[in-house]
Parts: C-alpha cells; sequence; structure tokens
C-alpha cells in the first residue's frame, strides 16, 4: 500500500472507494440539475439564462458536495497540496497553454458578451476550476495513493477526469463526446503537470477556469485547435518525469542504510 506523509492525521483514513465515492456524488448531482434544467451542451454560453441553467447552477450544487464530503472525510489539506514534487521543468506545458488560453481572450471576439454573462462566466471558471480540480484530481490522489504508486495516480486520476465528459454523448454533442474524452485526457495530464510540479492545486485550479472561460467567452477557434497538440504534449511529459521519478525512488530504496 502506498501513502504520503501526513495522511495518517486525517480524520478518515484514505480509501479508493471513498474518493471513487465523492467524485460519482459529484457527478449525480451535477448531471442531475443539468437533466431537469434541460441542457444542451450545444448552447451552454449562448445568453444569459443558458450561462446559469447550465454553467453555475450545476457548478453550484457540485461545490456544496465537495464541501460537505471533504470535510466530512477531513482531507483538505493533502487535498490542496502535494509535498512530493515532480521538477519545476514539468510546469512548461501548463505555462503554454496559459499563454494560449491568453491570446484567445486578447484577440477574441465578444461582441455578444453582456454584462450579465461576464459575471456568469467569472463566476462559473472559478467554479469549474475549483471543482474539477479538487474532486477529480486532489482528493483522488488522497484516495488513489492508499493502493496505487504515482503512475497508476495519474494515469487513473486523469482517465476519470476525462471520463466525466463522456455523458455530454446525450446532451447535445453526440459521438464527438468520444473525441472529447480523448482530448480532455491529454489536458487533465497538463492539469496535473500544474499541481504536481508546484506543490499546490491552486495553479491546476486557475489554469482549467482560464482555459474554459476563454473557450467560452471568445469567439476564436484557437484554443480549441491547440488542445490535442497541447494534450500530447501534457501526457508524454507526464510520462517521461514519471518514469524518471520511479527510477530516483528506486535507486533510493536500493541504497544501504548508513
Amino acid at each position: 500500500m502506498h501513502t504520503t506523509s501526513g495522511t495518517t492525521a486525517l480524520r478518515v483514513r484514505p480509501r479508493v472507494w471513498l474518493g471513487l465515492g465523492l467524485f460519482v456524488a459529484y457527478l449525480a448531482v451535477f448531471y442531475a440539475i443539468w437533466i431537469v434544467n434541460g441542457i444542451d451542451y450545444t448552447r451552454v454560453g449562448e445568453s444569459e439564462e443558458t450561462l446559469l441553467r447550465w454553467y453555475v447552477a450545476p457548478l453550484g450544487g457540485g461545490l456544496v458536495v465537495i464541501l460537505v464530503g471533504l470535510s466530512l472525510l477531513g482531507w483538505w489539506r493533502p487535498t490542496l497540496r502535494d509535498t512530493k514534487r515532480l521538477p519545476r521543468s514539468g510546469a512548461v506545458v501548463p505555462v503554454i497553454m496559459t499563454v494560449v488560453a491568453v491570446l484567445n481572450l486578447v484577440f477574441g471576439e465578444f461582441s455578444r458578451v453582456t454584462t450579465t454573462m461576464w459575471i456568469l462566466l467569472v463566476i462559473g471558471s472559478i467554479l469549474v476550476g475549483f471543482n474539477e480540480e479538487v474532486v477529480a484530481r486532489g482528493q483522488l490522489f488522497v484516495a488513489l495513493r492508499s493502493r496505487f504508486g504515482e503512475m497508476g495516480v495519474w494515469f487513473l486520476s486523469t482517465a476519470l477526469f476525462s471520463l466525466l465528459h463522456l455523458p455530454n454523448f446525450f446532451f447535445g454533442i453526440g459521438s464527438l463526446a468520444f473525441l472529447q474524452v480523448v482530448i480532455q485526457f491529454g489536458l487533465g495530464s497538463v492539469y496535473y503537470l500544474a499541481f504536481r510540479s508546484t506543490g499546490s492545486l491552486v495553479p491546476a485550479m486557475l489554469l482549467h477556469g482560464l482555459w474554459d472561460f476563454s473557450t467560452f467567452s471568445s469567439g476564436l477557434p484557437w484554443a480549441g485547435l491547440t488542445a490535442p497538440f497541447l494534450g500530447i504534449a501534457g501526457v508524454v511529459v507526464a510520462v517521461v518525469l514519471l518514469v524518471k521519478e520511479r527510477r530516483r525512488d528506486a535507486d533510493a530504496r536500493s541504497q544501504p542504510i548508513r
């Protein structure tokens, strides 16, 4: 069993099923609100009403699940901070992704965006960055590390993050949801690098929120077009750094005790 420092002091001992339970509970509330509000994913950023009903409202419901669930488990500290960091070079791809998102905003076309829409976009983007990084990365790390090594933690948490987009198949985009899942696995790897190269979940939250804000508000497609390439880079860098980390850990364990 794999553990990280400080987990023994948690209110509830980490277990994989607990992390998966919170993940599923979040999705159940989120998608229930979508269904009740008659979601059409292709029109989320269309108006003030669609942003409120299909962006802010479900994320607000999911936030309640996260706040209650993590508080009961007592996992906040290890969810938000990672004491075992990857090299800072892992932050290169997240930085490039940030630049792309900013450029998409700087050169974007926003004539259709009203003041109220801007407010809802900001609120929703903050919530999506916080919610999805906490529930699909931070708290899953705590749970998955109770059983898996870091390669498994990366792969499983990123796979679950990408799969949470699969229900979009039923909400307006059809078979494109499968492509979205693949792309989100790559982007999830970039968020993973933002977390583990800094030791804090906050940079991943900010990048995630900025990316969604850029893609929902700007009329330019640049961010979406670069997403597959950013994703490929994220996966490659994550795998390379994780293999190196595993070798370093193995070498450290093989050293004789003096």
